[in-house]
């Protein structure tokens, strides 16, 4: 028979498996013009969405042990080793630099020259919780026409030691065709910590790795390539950490080309053909009719470790099902 002990043990053990086996709690704060997302009560993201945000995102983005991923400028200025260029980049982003002749990706209001600016402005929150936040939005040019609407979800996980952010956005056309055109400038991205960069700030060789989904290693291999996945790992401190973008397979143009730089910069763009393939007679455009849409998922997953460690490969098959 089973000694008193050994049931002790049993039962200590099956407790402390199914500690580690159960899934990590979601939790929102509302704030005015924001949202706070945790995940078992620690600070994950937040969203922000407020009447002065030229663009909706999502700033910072912690690692499982709250390590900060993401770049934090120009939310704040004061992070030793940031780069200040470029703040249009701010934490985990979807916009686009040209959508009929207007910029939703570089359109802060402080930015002047180029095409004119447009706004995605919030329509309205309706629903937050059960692990996700869902709304819909308006991308309105700059005399407020609106010219598409979006319905955005997204999902927060904590799953051991990564953190899951998944991604679903539907455009529809709001009374006219709308082009998506081809540019660089766009769509799904992030803007990396200084030190996961493959290039440091003088443009000497950093310590961040790029990697896809076919091996291929380093901006000049990946940037413009066409891959399921990307993968962008360095040190942060004295530990390793990652951020991998999947691109669902039902995406249109799957597998999308990717936006990715050694200074930091990482995004899917399915649409910058001309620019990636350095051919003025590409056309990687997308025109959706009046009343039609399309929609894009895209999960990212932070990670410790490098692709390798953290088996991206595997965890793009087990969640495009391939």
């Amino acid at each position: 028979m089973m000694s008193s002990a050994m049931r002790i043990l049993l039962i200590l053990s099956f407790l402390v498996l199914s500690a580690a086996s159960a899934p990590a709690e979601v939790s929102f704060r509302q704030n005015d013009g924001s949202i706070d997302v945790l995940v078992d009560g620690k600070p994950f993201t937040t969203f922000y969405y407020g009447e002065k945000t030229t663009k909706p995102y999502f700033h910072p983005l912690h690692a499982a042990d709250g390590v900060v991923v993401t770049r934090q400028f120009p939310m704040r200025d004061d992070i030793p080793g940031e780069a200040h260029d470029h703040p249009h980049h701010r934490g985990l982003w979807y916009s686009h630099g040209n959508v009929d002749g207007i910029d939703f990706w570089a359109n802060e209001t402080d930015q002047t020259g180029g095409m004119p600016k447009g706004r995605i402005v919030l329509k309205g929150i309706h629903k937050v919780g059960d692990g996700f936040i869902r709304g819909d939005f308006e991308w309105r040019g700059p005399d407020g026409e609106v010219m598409l609407t979006e319905k955005r979800t997204v999902w927060f996980r904590g799953e051991g030691k990564n953190r899951i952010v998944d991604f679903d956005v539907t455009l529809e056309a709001a009374v006219k065709p709308v082009k998506l055109s081809d540019t660089k400038e766009g769509t799904f991205a992030v803007r990396l910590a200084p030190s996961l960069r493959e290039s440091r700030q003088d443009r000497s060789p950093g310590d961040g790795v790029i990697v896809n989904a076919e091996g291929q290693r380093g901006e000049k291999l990946t940037w413009g390539k066409a891959s399921p996945w990307v993968d962008y790992s360095g040190p942060i401190g004295d530990k390793n950490y990652g951020v991998a973008i999947l691109d669902h397979p039902e995406n249109p143009k799957h597998p999308t080309f990717w936006h990715v730089r050694a200074y930091g910069l990482f995004a899917a763009n399915p649409f910058g053909e001309h620019d990636f393939f350095r051919d003025k007679t590409r056309d990687g455009s997308i025109t959706i009719a009046p009343g039609k849409s399309i929609r894009f998922r895209y999960r990212v997953v932070i990670h410790p470790g490098n692709a390798e460690m953290a088996g991206v490969a595997g965890l793009y098959k087990s969640w495009a099902g391939r």
